[in-house]
Parts: structure tokens; sequence; C-alpha cells
């Protein structure tokens, strides 16, 4: 395949510092965002690659070229890399990981095959969990024979009640190494309290495995739970062969080409680090991509003023949602893919599969939209490239949405009658539905199965969706916002100019931002008040994470950090986290866990909490940022011209509606439109409904009011 371009030709706005570069590996195409010395910014990709590091490479060729540059000359110039990736997740969900063996303490070597007795169904959704046929078919990343146990103990004090019997540590070791792993995941019982023991374990498996990946729980995931911290401990150590290896040869590749700028990783928990931090925990870059894009939103956000965003981003074979609140993104602490949960700091990011590949299909009478997806080969009928089945893309070209003669990505020609055909033929004729009205149907499908997700990440979570402003990316996204505002009761929806590449954009922009856990397991039983010793416990163990936050910050006194503290009632299994003072008193641990029983009951309904089971503080985190220099507004751009006039269906399959197309690559601000209207920009196509409008601000903003239906 060949390379592809999408240059933004951005506004102008001189700033000191060289070009800045972000970059975003996904499973069709690796996106590049450039920006110049001068503001100019431009979008590349180039296709993804089976190795991953050719396609970045190809891609910064790429960008050289679009610049006017040799490729020296750029990457002599290159003051910021920005990277995120899909590889760590990709490798977990397809079962490529390296090898591993796990180590843990004698008595306790079922704890992967056991779980939380819910191993049978980890990793399944919705109604998946109610099909007994897809139970059980995800093995944990280990199998039993490769589970080894060792004698030694420590009780929850961090007192040594067994001392470690090296001897049985050995022979351990040794059958790992003869059945040939690749990594060693170490997870000792209240390792987390007393880590002496894994640590001894680990400098024997550097002795007896050299050259194999070594993990230990206490680093990777230091969090009550033996099982979660097994669990992510055993997901670094599959990762690090893979991630930890390819990132390596990524920066060594990038050298050769004359980079002396290091290259900074995205985070599944948003912002960058250098990515030699996440060489040895790959496993906290899973969802790098995703949140990258969230991590754009929010500063969209705060550049408009607005402190609550909806990013949502529509692929071509998903839709990810991320929610930010009071200017920070939701965080979750555990995540879930491959058959394993893992505990990971991570942006809260919601999926289904649905996007523009998204097949649709009549099933029993029934017309369902995704999550097969007909990807990049052989894509959507109208691609013309082998495509049978009709897609949300078929759809939206037969509604007029898109032009066939200017389809985003790849100088592509969209076959019209061949998707028209498919939809009639296979949606159309099962339900007695015109083409037209198959195509309508495809889209309100489509369009509520994005609606209903959005509910869930909001009015589920005792959130108003009415108070958040929706930030619209990917290929379809800006396409369909119209429809899930008026889903949601939302009067309009902002497009960024760099839409069809915002987790590139985020990657090149983020702020530098690590996070840190630690341990502070205490019980209050009903009816006790908190003391100056629950107090001290607390404010120790926020010591130790702020230190260790800060500890790959280069500007450490620059630094803004924030802290939580994972609340429970006794007897609980999932927790919130409750932002808390660095240093609480008496005072401000009983103001903990007030908030925490306020957050409770918004969440839950009131009435909900129940203090009478007393509270458990599990853990604390703390957040070090240090904001980003590089800008991300410019001061001029393109008028919007007028490329034609169309007819696209709306509400109404039945009444087409004269709507002007316009187009640029870059809109210029202070331009109004009068819908319907529909705005192409590289790689994506904003549509305005009618009874509706859109304005441009001095960044390329594209604000959307969404009118009366």
């Amino acid at each position: 395949m060949s390379a592809i371009t999408e240059s933004l030709a951005a506004p102008t706005e001189q700033h000191d510092g060289g070009w800045v570069v972000g970059t975003d590996v996904g499973g069709t195409f690796t996106d590049l965002w450039l920006r110049g010395p001068d503001g100019q910014s431009f979008v590349c990709k180039s296709p993804t690659t089976a190795d991953v590091v050719t396609g970045v490479v190809d891609a910064v060729h790429l960008a050289a070229r679009t610049a006017a540059l040799t490729t020296d000359e750029l990457c002599r110039q290159v003051t910021r890399f920005g990277h995120g990736t899909t590889v760590g997740l990709n490798a977990l969900l397809t079962g490529r990981t390296a090898k591993v063996g796990l180590v843990t303490t004698l008595g306790f070597g079922d704890v992967l095959e056991i779980g939380r007795l819910r191993r049978g169904t980890a990793g399944l959704q919705g109604l998946d969990l109610g099909n007994y046929f897809l139970r059980g078919r995800t093995a944990p990343l280990v199998p039993r024979e490769l589970v080894v146990e060792v004698t030694e103990r420590v009780n929850p004090q961090g007192e040594v009640v067994t001392p470690l019997d090296e001897a049985s540590a050995r022979r351990a070791l040794e059958h790992l190494r003869d059945a040939g792993v690749e990594a060693v995941a170490i997870c000792l019982l209240w390792a987390t309290e007393n880590p002496a023991h894994e640590t001894a374990i680990a400098r024997l498996a550097a002795e007896i495995l050299p050259g194999a990946f070594v993990s230990v729980s206490h680093d990777i995931a230091p969090s009550v739970g033996e099982y979660a911290r097994a669990s992510t401990t055993v997901a670094n150590a599959a990762l690090g062969p893979i991630a930890g290896g390819y990132l390596g040869t990524l920066e060594d590749e990038l050298r050769a080409l004359g980079m002396t700028a290091p290259i900074m990783m995205t985070t599944s928990a948003g912002g960058v680090v250098p990515a030699a931090t996440l060489t040895a925990t790959p496993v906290r870059g899973l969802l790098s991509g995703p949140a990258s894009c969230v991590v754009a939103g929010q500063a969209l956000g705060a550049r408009l003023g607005r402190p609550k965003i909806l990013t949502l981003d529509v692929g071509g074979t998903s839709f990810d949602v991320g929610v930010v609140v009071d200017g920070a993104p939701l965080l979750r602490e555990e995540v879930t893919f491959g058959g394993a949960d893992m505990r990971v700091p991570s942006v809260d990011i919601a999926s289904i599969g649905a996007g523009g590949g998204s097949i649709a299909a009549v099933r029993d009478g029934i017309l369902r939209v995704g999550p097969r997806s007909a990807g990049a080969v052989p894509g959507p009928v109208c691609y013309g490239k082998g495509g049978i089945e009709p897609t949300t893309t078929d759809a939206d070209l037969v509604l007029g949405v898109l032009d066939p003669d200017r389809f985003g990505s790849g100088g592509i020609r969209l076959d019209v009658e061949a998707a028209r055909t498919a939809l009639a033929e296979q949606v159309g004729e099962p339900l007695g539905l015109s083409p037209m009205e198959a195509a309508r149907a495809v889209r309100e499908v489509f369009d509520a199965a994005m609606a209903d997700l959005l509910r869930a990440v909001t009015i589920e979570r005792g959130h108003d969706p009415r108070e958040f402003t929706l930030v619209a990316g990917g290929g379809s996204g800006p396409s369909h916002a119209w429809k899930l505002c008026r889903e949601l009761g939302l009067d309009g929806f902002v497009v960024p100019a760099t839409a069809t590449a915002q987790s590139a954009f985020g990657a090149g922009t983020s702020d530098l931002r690590t996070t840190a856990s630690r341990t502070s397991y205490q019980r209050l039983a009903p009816g006790v008040e908190p003391t100056d010793e629950h107090a001290a416990e607390l404010t120790a163990a926020l010591a130790d994470a702020r230190e260790r936050a800060l500890g790959t910050i280069p500007d450490p006194d620059l630094a803004e950090v924030s802290h939580t503290a994972a609340v429970r009632y006794r007897g609980q299994a999932h927790h919130l986290d409750i932002p808390v003072a660095d240093s609480p008193d008496a005072a401000a641990v009983q103001a903990l866990l007030a908030q925490f029983e306020t957050e409770y009951e918004l969440l839950f309904g009131k009435g909900a909490g129940f203090r009478e089971a007393g509270f458990e503080i599990l853990s604390v985190r703390a957040v070090a940022g240090l904001r980003s220099t590089t800008p991300t507004s410019s001061s001029s751009g393109e008028e919007l011209t007028v490329r034609e006039v169309r007819p696209v269906v709306f509400d109404d399959a039945h009444a087409l509606e004269d709507t002007v197309v316009y187009g640029c690559d870059w809109p210029a601000p202070d331009q109004h439109i009068a819908g319907p209207a529909l705005i192409q920009l590289r790689g994506c196509v904003v549509v305005v409904p009618p009874s509706g409008s859109a304005t441009t601000d001095d960044a390329g903003t594209i604000h959307v009011k969404v009118g009366q239906a």
C-alpha cells in the first residue's frame, strides 16, 4: 500500500521552538500530527505495519515530504516526539504475548485460576454475560503448570512470618527456565508491605534466567488484593519482551534518522512520560491511544473554559467515549482485557463495537448494526474491495452525507450504487423498506447504540449530559454528533480541526503526567471516628506516592500534584477514588469519609449509603503533572468555500433536504453557517442539521448548534 497524506494547512502563529510531532498507531493507519515553528500543522497517515516501527518511520518520512524538508532536516529540528500505540493491547487481545511464569507464595498457586469467582465471565459484557457458551473460554495468561510456589510468608503488617526458603525459590525458577519462559512475574502475599522476599527472588531470577523479563508486584501494582496484583504483574511480564522491546527499537530507528528528542509515550492514565519509563512497565500504556484522545478533549475544554467534556471517537470498528469532569478525565483503577483484570490507573474509556465499518444485518426480523466490522479489508461495500455486507459508511453514502469523490483517506472513489444495492437486498427487502429507508434505519440503530453508551457514562453515573460539551472526533464522529446531541438533550457539539487524528494530536500536546499508588489499608469499624494515628498512616502513604510520582518529572518544583484515596464500605468489593489533602489530619480523614458517602449516594441513589457497615481505606494515589508548552491554538485559516449543493436525508427518509456543502483544510475564525450544511474537513464530514448553525473560532474549531428537530 502507498502512504497517504492529509495535509491540514493550519493557520500560522509564531512561537519559539522547533517541530512538534504526535503519533498514534492504530489497527489500520498510523496517524502523525506535525506542527512547525511558524504554527503550520499537518496530519499524515501511513499504513500500520506488522512490526509497527516501520509504519511510524514511514509516517515520519511522509511528514518530512509534506513539510518540504528532508527527513534529516525535520528530525534534527524536532523538539518533542509524542507517541501512542495499541501494540500491548492488541497483543493481549490476540494472545500473542511472551511465555510467562508466575512465582507466588506457597499455597496461593491457584490465584489466577480462582480470580474473583468470575473467571468464566472475565471480559464479557452486556448480553454476553448471559451466554453460557461464551463462559470459560478465556484462560489465564499463565497456565497452571507455569505457576510455581515458594516457601515464605509476610503478614499484613509487613512482618516476616516464614523466612524465604532460597532452595525452594531456586527450584521454582529452574523449573520455569527448563520450561522455556521468556518472562517471570513475581507476586508474593503482602509484598506491598514488605518487598524483601520479592526483591530476593528477582535477584535469583536474573541469575538463573539471564535475559528474561522480570516483573515484581510491589512495583507494578502496589495495592490490596493478591489476585489483581498477580494478574497485573503477569500482564506486565507478558508484554515486556514485546512492547518494551518495540519501544527500544523505535527509539533506535528515530535516532538513526537524526532525531535527538526523546520519545514521550502516552499512558493509560493520560499525559505522557519518557518511553524508557514504560519499557519496564508496558502494562501502563495499554490504552495510550484512546487516552490521548480524551486528553486532547480535556485541553480543548480548558481553552474554551468548559470543565465538563464528553469526548467521542468514532473510528472504523469502535466507538470510544471519555468523560472529563471539573477539568480532569475520570480515571478507573482497573481494566479487563484478554481475560486479565489489571490494576492500572487508566482514563475511564467506555467502548462498543460501533464504527464506520460496522456491518448491518437482519437476524430474526431484527436489524443489528455491529459489533462485527468490515475493517479496512475488504471494507464497506462502497469501497469496491470485495466487501459484500452493508455498513454504516454505506448508509451515510446513500443518505448523501459522504461525497463519493471526496472521501477522507486513500483517494478511494466510493460506489454509491453498490452501497444502495447491498442495503436494499440485505436490509430493505427483509424489513420491507426502500433503499433510502433502509439506510436511515441503519443510521438510527447505529446512533441509538452510541447514545446508549453516552447515557451509561453520564446518567448512570450521576451526571447530567446536558451540562457537558460534546467533542466529536474520528472519521465518523462529526457526522453523527448532531443526532447524539438530540438524543441526549445537548444543544450542540464542537469539532476540532484535528478531529480525524485527535489521538496523535493529544500525544503531541499532552502534559507530562505520572501516577503512583501506595497501599494504606485501614479499617474503621462502625461508630469508630478517625484518629491522628489513622491520619498519620495516610499521610505517610501519600508522601511515598507523591515522591514516586515526582520521580520521573524533570522539574518537580514546577509540577502540580493531586491526591486521591480509595475508599469503600467494609465488606464491599469495589471502591471510589476520593480527593484528599496531601497531609490530612483526623478532621480531614473524617471529611474524606463524608465525601465518599456523598459521592456514593450521588452514584447509587439517595439513601444507598450504609455508614453502619464501617469504612475501609485501601490505598492512595498521587498524580503529578507538568504542563506542556506546545501551543495548540492558531489565529488565521481558510474561508469555508461552497463546493456544491446536494440532497441529504436527515430526519425523514422521504424528504431530502437541499444541503450546501462547504470545505477547507483548516477553518478561519469568525465564520457563520446556517444549516442544513455539510463541512468537509480532511478525513471527516461535519453535519450541521436543518435549523442548526455553525461558527468557527480562532483555533479552527467548529462550534455546531443542532437546533430543534
